[in-house]
């Protein structure tokens, strides 16, 4: 029987890596726009979704590549 792992997995992963990339890109214009003001803690936490979507990512490609026996 042989088991694929499921695309779901990789769009999931583009989408959290999506959402940490822009919140790292308004962290970054965040005090351009605002005369030097900070982002809001949300966007800090929301930073944190570029690096599980990579993991996730990651997970997909070793599942997807195993060897059946």
């Amino acid at each position: 029987m042989k088991r694929q792992s499921s695309p779901r997995l990789l769009q999931a992963a583009g989408v959290v890596f999506a959402v940490g990339v822009a919140a790292i890109v308004a962290l970054f214009v965040t005090p351009l726009v605002t005369d030097g003001g900070t982002a809001p803690t949300v966007v800090y936490l929301l930073t944190m979704c570029a690096p599980l979507g990579f993991v996730l990512g990651i997970v997909f490609a070793l599942r997807s590549g195993r060897r059946t026996r």
